[in-house]
């Protein structure tokens, strides 16, 4: 596929990443959120935020068919991030390594649970780090077997 439409591709992905993660709400409601945007929001942000490895992730198992939609949150939040592990090393020479790119996805991920901590847009979870990571690292190994493939296909 022509880098060119990877990119617009791309662009697309993490347009509706964004819109789907931090825009959620309508904007009247994002409005109301951004209205109420002081140092208390904040304090507020920290005391509902999971710092606990594995607390939300045991408590989705816990109430799994109870009603919290546990499998479209735990599938979901890996599912969002396979295409970011798919297409930087697409777009990126050095995200080839497993390295480089899980490293990228790391602080990206991190990036929008700081914001949701701080904006009140969302709710600072680390077991969403670690399922966002989960996800764009089978991306990374999507990525590596279609490259493996194709090389093998172009060798015959």
């Amino acid at each position: 596929m022509n880098k060119k439409y990877v990119k617009v591709l791309f662009v697309l992905y993490l347009l509706i990443l964004l819109k789907v993660i931090i825009f959620k709400y309508p904007l009247w409601r994002l409005q109301e959120i951004a209205a109420t945007w002081q140092k208390s929001v904040i304090w507020e942000g920290l005391g509902s935020a999971n710092f606990v490895l594995f607390k939300t992730i045991r408590m989705y198992v816990h109430y799994w068919g109870r009603g919290l939609n546990s499998f479209e949150n735990l599938v979901g939040n890996v599912v969002a991030f396979i295409p970011l592990g798919y297409f930087l090393p697409r777009l990126w020479r050095a995200a080839g390594n497993v390295l480089v790119t899980m490293s990228a996805a790391f602080l990206f991920v991190v990036g929008i649970e700081l914001f949701q901590l701080f904006s009140a847009f969302g709710a600072f979870d680390v077991d969403d780090i670690l399922l966002n990571c989960a996800g764009a690292f089978i991306g990374f190994i999507f990525f590596h077997i279609i490259e493996t493939f194709s090389r093998l296909k172009e060798s015959n």
